[in-house]
């Protein structure tokens, strides 16, 4: 892998690490603005439908630049909503400052992931999301519990300042060591030929179906993983002090079944999702109807961490097949997984009150069947293999850099 693909690991980190911030910290950013803890549960809301709304808009505004000068941008724009939650004096600068981060942070994604597919032969670009997106999983693992920590002993906004410092040094090193590639021609797959061509690919009624695929993958597994805390202490009978141990172990799995799918997702793309799917529907029953007994609900939260959120890099492959590698593609392809996880969370909590905690694993086990259901065009018609199938994506000099150094 080139350097540059783990530096844009280093940047996704940052961004996870903010978006996840709120939600450890929600008693003491409600205290400092003085509002409720349900209207700091709004910010997270924010940050989400910013990603899912404001990124692609933001992605195509840097279409015309080059992918460097794209992911600085974005990483200005990002630390200025950053810093701008760090001194947010109320609830409606804060408020702000997490729409202007939520939009950067699903733009950035988009050309991140973008750039990391141009950086590889076509073979490894299952492989170079899937290391980008180690951020990702890094941040669910880490991210949280870091900042969580750094904010009960320094106050909220010192987590909002450390965030920005590990911002600022992923910044530092993407300009110092990322290549100078150029965008591509309009004769290749990405941003090269402009809003109108980035916008064409989005016609194919192929190219929205495998989008639902996504939205239902990642629904699927958030619909649990929303309300884990009180399904463990409450059915479970885990403490809640072991909570964030078991959360970490989860975190784990999702580290350990991203690298598994990263090596498998170029050549058994569908069998991947159609495998992982499967496998999280069986794994979120067992969770629901077993949920009463520990060890049980151990073992089946750990699997569900292990094909949930880790299919990805196999998402992103048939998404580029289907559209192309380029940044909106990747960006609107973010929305929808965010579209997901907001999807899932929001079920789930109006099932609880009337079918009880486990409902929302059941509404899990549901989107898991639609999101297999929805394989079946591409189980029917296999793809042929490779990141993307209406033009091979131009790889520039820049791919034969191992180490990803600047030209």
């Amino acid at each position: 892998m080139p350097l540059t693909v783990y530096l844009m690991a280093a940047g996704i980190f940052s961004m996870v690490t903010s978006e996840f911030l709120v939600a450890g910290l929600m008693p003491q950013i409600g205290d400092g603005l003085d509002v409720t803890v349900s209207q700091v549960g709004y910010l997270v809301t924010a940050f989400a439908a910013a990603m899912t709304v404001g990124g692609p808009f933001l992605a195509a505004g840097v279409l015309r630049l080059r992918p460097k000068q794209a992911l600085l941008l974005l990483f200005g724009i990002f630390l200025a909503g950053n810093v701008l939650a760090a001194v947010a004096p109320d609830y409606a600068v804060m408020l702000v400052a997490r729409i202007v981060t939520g939009a950067a942070s699903a733009a950035f994604l988009g050309a991140a992931i973008s750039l990391s597919v141009r950086l590889v032969r076509p073979e490894l670009a299952g492989r170079a999301v899937s290391v980008a997106l180690n951020g990702l999983m890094l941040g669910t693992l880490l991210g949280l519990p870091v900042s969580t920590f750094i904010g009960e002993r320094y106050g909220w906004r010192g987590a909002f300042w450390a965030v920005t410092a590990m911002t600022v040094l992923a910044a530092a090193a993407t300009l110092v060591w990322a290549p100078q590639v150029e965008r591509q021609q309009s004769g290749g797959s990405g941003a090269g030929g402009g809003l109108r061509r980035e916008l064409g690919v989005f016609r194919h009624p192929k190219l929205w179906l495998v989008l639902s695929t996504s939205t239902l993958v990642i629904g699927a597994t958030f619909s649990a993983f929303s309300y884990f805390n009180p399904i463990l202490t409450e059915i479970s009978g885990f403490s809640s002090g072991s909570v964030p141990l078991l959360l970490v172990a989860y975190g784990a799995a999702n580290l350990v079944g991203n690298v598994i799918v990263g090596r498998l997702a170029d050549r058994y793309t569908i069998p991947v999702l159609l495998t992982g799917l499967l496998s999280n529907g069986i794994f979120l029953a067992a969770f629901a109807l077993l949920a009463d007994v520990p060890v049980a609900a151990l073992v089946f939260m750990l699997a569900i961490g292990l094909v949930g959120v880790t299919m990805n890099p196999a998402m992103a492959a048939r998404v580029q097949r289907a559209g192309n590698t380029g940044p909106l593609v990747n960006t609107v392809h973010s929305s929808f997984i965010t579209l997901g996880i907001i999807l899932g969370s929001a079920l789930g909590g109006l099932a609880i009150p009337r079918f009880g905690l486990t409902s929302p694993v059941w509404i899990g086990v549901a989107m898991a069947a639609l999101g297999a259901l929805t394989l079946i065009p591409d189980l029917r018609h296999r793809p042929p293999r490779g990141p993307a199938s209406p033009a091979e994506p131009e790889h520039t000099e820049a791919a034969a850099q191992p180490t990803g150094v600047a030209g």
